[in-house]
């Protein structure tokens, strides 16, 4: 694996060109599985790892936190933590919902325990609460930063109107600014990025790092129709399975893997890193098998021809 780390927005960060994904660890990926993956991911040069405080509540039995734990294991059994970038959210924790200033300062305290650490690298809001004011948001944050528990700032699931008014909100006041996004965003569903809030991404100098970017699996070109696939997620491809534009997008990225001898997942990722302020697309493994295809992206690039082909086809 040859890929250079890349500058995440403003930030000292710098990151692999593909974030691991920790949605699955406690949910589809138990320990000894989740600890192979990271180990695999760490060994191909990979140091962006995303989680949430929130992973995975929606499993019968869990609390929430059961990646963050996981993760925070890891790290501390391979002795590695000043080599990996950890990303975590607050917001959607069953113990800890919302943004208030209150709510946001214990939940970060909450996933520091869990994450068995004195920091977190990159902190974000998980579901934006246009109800609770920027300023307080803001203000909540930057006592984390400033208190050590937290290095850099930023936001998931928010309107381009509430990140403008938060971006202007920390440089009136000096304080902590946001230097990522979280956008769902890829082939299939371009409609919530691309636009407004990607230039005001650009404009501002954030970086985004998508989730969602394989389209729960559907970009991995292992759904076509007739196919039954053994997979938690299933269920949640079929209205791209059941589009034309779905199909249609099928067909340009079985074209461009063909002509790089490539899979199609690591097409879809290339595709995702090529856009304007991506700078680490999130997928996810839940078993080491799946890593191959998607730490590829790395070292695939796409050209202009293949970017509007997939573009076009994507429409």
């Amino acid at each position: 694996m040859t890929a250079s780390l890349r500058k995440l927005g403003s930030s000292d960060l710098e990151v692999f060109p593909l974030a691991l994904g920790g949605n699955v660890f406690g949910w589809t990926a138990d320990e000894e599985t989740s600890f192979a993956v990271l180990d695999a991911y760490a060994a191909a040069g990979g140091n962006f790892v995303d989680t949430a405080d929130s992973y995975s509540a929606w499993v019968e039995g869990n609390k929430g936190g059961e990646s963050e734990t996981i993760i925070g294991e890891w790290v501390k059994s391979r002795g590695n933590r000043d080599q990996v970038v950890i990303a975590t959210k607050v917001s959607q924790h069953p113990d800890y919902q919302g943004l208030s200033a209150a709510n946001i300062k214990a939940a970060a305290d909450a996933s520091l325990r869990r994450l068995d650490t004195d920091y977190i690298d990159l902190y974000y809001t998980h579901f934006d609460k246009p109800e609770v004011p920027v300023e307080e948001i803001i203000g909540a944050l930057d006592e984390l930063v400033r208190a050590g528990k937290v290095r850099h700032i930023a936001a998931s699931n928010i309107t381009p109107e509430r990140l403008q008014a938060s971006l202007d909100f920390s440089d009136r006041e000096g304080l902590a600014r946001y230097v990522a996004l979280q956008p769902h965003y890829n082939l299939v569903s371009r409609d919530t990025y691309e636009g407004p809030l990607q230039d005001l991404a650009a404009r501002e100098g954030l970086s985004a790092a998508p989730y969602f970017a394989l389209a729960s699996g559907f970009l991995t070109g292992k759904y076509r129709p007739g196919t039954a696939v053994d997979s938690a997620r299933a269920g949640s491809v079929a209205k791209h399975l059941d589009s034309a534009r779905g199909q249609k997008v099928l067909t340009a990225l079985d074209e461009v893997a063909a002509a790089h001898e490539a899979p199609v997942a690591t097409v879809a990722l290339a595709w995702l890193a090529a856009q304007p302020t991506v700078t680490a697309p999130i997928a996810s493994a839940r078993t080491v098998d799946q890593l191959p295809a998607l730490l590829a992206m790395a070292d695939l690039h796409l050209t202009d021809a293949e970017v509007a082909k997939l573009t076009e086809a994507s429409a």
